[in-house]
């Protein structure tokens, strides 16, 4: 029942940015973004992770200077996941550069890139907006406790490989 209310609402912000970006192929970009974010190795940064985020941004919005440069940040920051990996948002950026820099300006991909690869290491920064994207990012830990233990559960299954008493 969530899940339908998940990709109905991704779907809504999905195309609510195309009208503003026109993309060349924008179901074909979504069904990847939403089969990257079902893959069976995530148990948190899942669709439901964007939804929260893609939520978030919305009630935000009027704070910052380029929306849908930091939705589109948001929607590419997590494409890639692999938990035993160091790459991740190496490996998201580069792949929103792939399949979006046809579409875009050049400056608009180099930014969105470098906010992607921010995700990474959640430094501090003066540029609004990514201040507000890696706020949004980081969300969850100021979630209400009952999200906070299904998010606890959802990181120690996406860590199951790492050894409890480290993990601890």
């Amino acid at each position: 029942m969530m899940m339908q209310l998940y990709l109905s609402k991704l779907k809504y912000f999905w195309f609510e940015l195309h009208q503003h970006y026109h993309f060349s192929e924008p179901q074909k970009i979504l069904n990847i973004l939403i089969a990257s974010y079902s893959e069976k190795q995530r148990a948190y940064h899942t669709v439901q992770h964007i939804y929260e985020c893609l939520n978030l941004l919305e009630s935000i919005r009027s704070e910052l200077n380029d929306a849908h440069a930091v939705a589109l940040a948001l929607w590419f920051h997590d494409v890639i996941y692999d938990p035993q990996a160091k790459h991740n948002e190496l490996k998201s950026a580069e792949l929103f550069e792939q399949y979006m820099a046809q579409d875009l300006p050049v400056n608009t991909v180099e930014k969105i890139k470098r906010w992607i690869l921010a995700t990474q290491k959640h430094a501090l920064t003066d540029e609004t907006d990514l201040q507000f994207l890696l706020d949004i990012d980081l969300a969850i830990l100021a979630a209400t406790p009952e999200r906070f233990v299904q998010y606890e559960q959802q990181i120690q299954k996406e860590y199951a490989w790492v050894d409890p008493e480290v993990y601890s």
